[in-house]
Formats: C-alpha cells, structure tokens, sequence
C-alpha cells in the first residue's frame, strides 16, 4: 500500500489495542503502542531510501528484504527497543505485540498489490503479488479516516476500528471474487491463455490485463465483466545473442528482468551504437508503456549508458541516457 494508507493502518492498529487491558490500563501504555503501531506500520518501507542510490537497486530490492519473514520478526523487536526508549514504564510484551501486528499487517496487505512483496524470503525470491487491491486503495484509505474522525469525536477507538476491520475483511473478499469474475471472463476472451496478470485501477470496476498465450501478448482493460484487447504482440524469445547477453549485464537491465514477469523487447541498430529496449506491459497508460529498461552499447558491445524506470516520453528518457553520460 502506499505512505499513506500504512500511517492511517498504524492509527487504527493502535486504536484497536485499546481493546488490550493492559494498554488501555495506563497512558503510558496507550501512548507506547499508539508510537509502535504508526512506527511498525512504517518500517518495513525504509527501503525506500534506495531511491536515493538509483533505481536499478530500488528496483530490485523495494519490498524485498525488509518485508521477508526475518525482518517481520526482527522489526518489531527494534521498534520496541525504540519506543521503550522514550517510554521506559510501558509494558514490553505488550508493545512488542502490537508492534509485531502492525508490521506483520504491512507486509500482508503489500501482497494483495499487484507490485507484490518477496514476504517468502528466504525460502523463495519469487514475488507474491495477488494484485485484488490497488496500492492506493480510496475506500480502504476512506474507512481509516472515518474510523480515525469517530475517535477524535469521542467514539471508543477500540470497537470503531474492529468494526472498521470485519468491514475491510469482507471488502478483500469482494475484491477477490471481482478478480475471478475478470479472470473467467478472460479466459472466454483470450481461450489460450497460459498467464493472467489481472491489476486493479484506482476505478472500482476497472482492472489493467496483461495476459501470456502460446504464441501471444495481449494488453487491455476490464470493466466488471467486459474485456477489452488495446494491443497484441508476437511472443519471441529473447535471442541469446552477444549483444542481449552484453546488454543482460547491465544493472539496470538485470534489475529490470528480475522483476517484471512480462514483457516485450526490441533492438534498434544505430551508425555507432546498439540501443536494446525492455519493456513492461502491466502498466499501458493512455497507450503509453511508461515501465523500461534501455541500454545503448557500442559496436564493442562496451556499454555506454543504460536506464529504468517510469518513463511517460520518448524525450525525457533521452535526457536520461545523456545524463548518465555525461556522468
């Protein structure tokens, strides 16, 4: 889920402790779990610092590491450690629960995104992203902040946000049986499927499809049960040339393959210079495929630049390769 979405969970999380005699016994306890609960809610997300380093490492590890059963464990040990800190007289045992929860609760929702999480680590690098909610999801955001505004009123916070929680519970599983609906009535559409990758949208009804075939790409849209095919691309393996393999080696390209499970390629041969292209097909956008990964070698295949990331015009992403040059 987004920032967001995971500040306002950590609220409600330690709203619903209140329900806990032992943090509803004394201020101190209340406020300790009310820190851990937002705090815990938030950790498993410092790795969006690696922004900062570039993207081929966002990329490849974003919801990686800090979101594997290790540090679901080990996070709410830290945050416990942290909070105690500032309030040595609450109850540790109690604080490490709640916290556990609200990290244990971001990790989980992040699954039901379609950009997933590797929560199976270390037992499996694969991703696991059910993709029935949206990362920005406005009734699940919607519902926190009523609950959160019935608590500032005076309403008992513990009882608002469990109901608030059997409400959003029976809403993931309206959103799975809407997923499966999509998925059948693709299967109608496309009888060759061999992979369906079904993201929800910020629109209740609508669904971004990207389905595998035997010989096929496919790209398009759903609402409610009603598919539409935008585009369709010849499947061809990716050659294992000199030039692909030179290309697999940069690290934006390998951050790339290692995390989109479709896509399509293209070369395009220059006077003095190959450019190899990636593309994602999740992510069509008025037409556009914003999600890549390009990389210009020379007729040495020596690598002169390369880049990933969101990308929504030809020009911006030229002015990205000739920074990296001039780096």
């Amino acid at each position: 889920m987004d920032t967001a979405t995971h500040v306002v969970m950590g609220i409600a999380i330690g709203g619903l402790a209140t329900l806990d005699p032992v943090v509803a016994d004394t201020a101190v306890n209340t406020q300790s779990v009310l820190a851990a609960a937002i705090i815990g809610s938030q950790i498993p997300d410092i790795d969006t610092f690696l922004k900062l380093r570039n993207n081929a490492v966002y990329i490849r590890n974003h919801r990686g590491i800090t979101h594997s059963i290790p540090a679901v464990l080990l996070w709410p040990v830290l945050v416990t450690a942290l909070v105690t800190m500032f309030y040595p007289d609450s109850n540790m045992l109690h604080l490490w629960l709640w916290s556990f929860l609200a990290v244990f609760l971001h990790v989980f929702v992040d699954i039901f995104n379609a950009y997933g999480t590797q929560a199976l680590r270390p037992f499996s690098a694969k991703w696991v992203a059910l993709g029935t909610i949206n990362t920005f999801d406005p009734i699940i955001f919607g519902l926190h902040v009523i609950g959160i505004i019935l608590w500032i009123c005076g309403t008992p916070p513990g009882p608002t946000f469990l109901c608030m929680y059997v409400i959003i519970i029976f809403y993931y599983i309206l959103r799975y049986i809407m997923q499966q609906t999509v998925r059948s009535a693709v299967l109608k559409t496309i009888t060759d499927a061999d992979e369906i990758i079904i993201a929800p949208t910020m629109r209740f009804n609508q669904w971004r499809l990207a389905v595998i075939s035997d010989d096929c790409f496919y790209v398009g849209r759903a609402f409610k049960r009603s598919i539409t095919i935008f585009d369709k691309f010849q499947r061809v393996p990716v050659p294992e040339t000199p030039l692909i393999k030179a290309a697999k080696n940069d690290r934006n390209i390998s951050a790339f393959l290692s995390f989109s499970p479709i896509y399509r390629w293209e070369i395009v041969e220059y006077d003095d210079y190959f450019e190899v292209r990636f593309i994602d097909l999740r992510y069509r956008s008025n037409g556009h495929y914003p999600f890549v990964a390009i990389v210009q070698l020379d007729l040495d295949l020596e690598i002169i630049s390369s880049y990933t990331g969101w990308i929504f015009s030809e020009e911006k992403l030229r002015k990205k390769l000739n920074i990296v040059v001039n780096q």
